[in-house]
């Protein structure tokens, strides 16, 4: 096959798989792909710490409005965290906020175990080739979208609260993808109404030993015209001991 240009392309089909058309020289070939495949795929191509990852420390600057917090941060082998060195509780509860959320996404679960009970469709097919995954079963009225091998898009009931969460730019790892800018906005579930404000988030990341560590986020949050700016900057950061096996 040397000297052939490969080149593939996604389509709808009326039985709601994607027909992947290979263009491999000549002839054509021809696969489809379920929602689930393509769903899944890009699932498993989100970057996850492996089941040895150790945790971490790290010193941690919060700004916010112009006010400056400074503290400590330990996220253990288990990806709980902890806060310490700072007295403000309101800061406090911001920076342990983030070093949880910052872990939660780096979890490695199985697609089986996190999406075992539902079922996948296709939805609409975008212009700059978003394709629309929609969920039944366990978690039916979920969405997401999938593009360039990404999960672009994603609503979630969370909570009694629906969340969607828009990616526009990404960090590759060589060992899968991780948001680099992105939105998120809340609504209710029951009326549609937006719940509070529109935030922007803007992600940095560093490689500490085998592992990459988010180093720096930027929040600017939307209410009523009025945008306010979070800013937690991760500096020092050390991978802890591993634990001895018993």
């Amino acid at each position: 096959m040397r000297g052939l240009t490969i080149n593939s392309m996604l389509i709808p089909s009326k039985d709601k798989t994607l027909i992947s058309l290979l263009f491999i020289g000549e002839p054509m070939t021809v696969t489809q792909i379920s929602a689930q495949e393509l769903f899944r795929a890009a699932y498993e191509n989100r970057y996850t710490w492996d089941k040895d990852f150790p945790g971490y420390t790290a010193d941690i600057t919060f700004r916010h409005d112009g006010q400056v917090t400074t503290a400590k941060v330990i996220v253990n082998a288990n990806l709980k965290a902890e806060v310490s060195d700072v007295e403000n509780e309101e800061a406090k509860q911001a920076i342990h906020h983030q070093a949880w959320e910052i872990a939660i996404h780096r979890v490695r679960r199985s697609f089986e175990d996190t999406h075992g009970a539902n079922s996948f469709s296709y939805g609409a097919t975008e212009e700059n080739g978003a394709v629309e995954i929609l969920v039944g079963g366990k978690a039916e009225g979920d969405k997401y979208k999938v593009r360039n091998n990404e999960v672009s898009h994603v609503h979630r009931l969370i909570h009694g609260t629906f969340v969607t969460i828009d990616t526009f730019s990404s960090h590759q790892t060589g060992e899968g993808y991780l948001s680099h800018t992105y939105d998120s906005v809340y609504h209710d579930p029951a009326t549609g109404q937006q719940k509070g404000g529109r935030s922007e988030f803007t992600d940095e990341y560093e490689k500490v030993g085998k592992y990459f560590i988010l180093n720096r986020r930027e929040i600017k949050t939307e209410t009523a015209g009025e945008i306010t700016t979070q800013e937690f900057i991760f500096s020092n950061i050390k991978l802890l001991e591993p634990v001895a096996a018993e």
